[in-house]
């Protein structure tokens, strides 16, 4: 068997203070995997920086992490990627436990779990603890899963699943896109638990509080209906049915002990939000459906990209 690449991917904006510890700190760690820095239109010395620590140094003009993302997932062949931000705030030392689990292990997506560590220790950031808290809450209850750090930028992941990933969102909520992706798909997924530590002194975030966290909060809601539309048109349904209940029960009461009807636009709205209802969920209903469709076409997707990079290596 020939032997398996890994790449670790670094996508990168006004890195300039920690990228050189960053790609020095992997290659280290990975001294065989190749070191990608892919560059988000700095206005400092990042990618010359990149370049003179031997990574392989490329530019995404298109602002913004999931565009970035989505030219990485598109341009690299390896068995194993390894993501990891740019900002000197994970520790190598956990790269070769996350990659074995993807070379060895048959895991697709490996979390490096910053929460369960010293995340909320590290972290100053008051509203981004909160804010990782209600996300991983969220997806936990909405699509029932166990998963422990939703947002974090460490992840390792297999050929098959960079290959069959639609990346979809241009910033910073492609983390959470990630997320849901693989735990619709059925993708082997690990978490390890890794250290975290806070940005050295003179670097800033580039994560905006307010209105990422709003636009992750609405990839959140755009995902559950989109890969759950019975569950959530069932909602909008139950909803639309108790604001009809709640209009139309009087008028009836009323009716049923005067025979009048004296309220006739209170009727017609209570019947309005009844066949809306109705009209719901028969949409619920065509779109899971169409969902159940789709997930059979990704699983012949998902079968045909790997055979095809399999005979790919054979003939290398």
């Amino acid at each position: 068997m020939s032997k398996k690449k890994t790449a670790v991917i670094i996508p990168c904006y006004n890195e300039a203070q920690t990228v050189t510890k960053v790609v020095t700190d992997y290659k280290k760690a990975l001294p065989d995997a190749i070191i990608y820095v892919y560059d988000n239109n700095s206005t400092d010395d990042t990618a010359k920086l990149a370049k003179a620590a031997g990574a392989v140094v490329c530019t995404e003009h298109r602002q913004g992490k999931g565009n970035v993302i989505r030219s990485m997932f598109k341009d690299i062949e390896a068995d194993c990627y390894l993501m990891v931000d740019g900002d000197d705030t994970y520790p190598a030392s956990s790269a070769r436990e996350m990659c074995d689990f993807v070379l060895h292990g048959g895991v697709d997506m490996v979390i490096g779990d910053r929460l369960s560590s010293t995340y909320f220790i590290e972290n100053k950031r008051r509203f981004h603890n909160f804010g990782n808290t209600l996300v991983r809450w969220l997806i936990n209850t909405l699509f029932r899963a166990d998963i422990h750090d939703i947002m974090t930028g460490y992840r390792a992941f297999s050929h098959d699943f960079v290959k069959t990933f639609p990346v979809l969102s241009k910033g910073f909520e492609i983390e959470t896109e990630m997320t849901i992706h693989a735990l619709d798909k059925n993708f082997y997924i690990k978490e390890i638990p890794v250290a975290y530590r806070d940005r050295p002194s003179g670097s800033s975030s580039k994560l905006s509080t307010y209105s990422d966290g709003v636009k992750v909060i609405a990839t959140i809601a755009k995902l559950f209906e989109e890969y759950k539309p019975m569950v959530f048109f069932s909602l909008v349904s139950l909803l639309l049915f108790a604001i009809s209940f709640a209009f139309g029960i009087p008028v009836f009461v009323e009716y049923f002990n005067t025979g009048l009807v004296p309220r006739y636009p209170t009727l017609i709205f209570s019947g309005f939000m009844l066949i809306t209802s109705i009209l719901m969920l028969v949409c619920g209903l065509i779109l899971e459906v169409v969902v159940r469709k789709h997930r059979q076409l990704f699983e012949i997707l998902l079968i045909n990209s790997h055979s095809e990079y399999e005979q790919k290596k054979s003939h290398a």
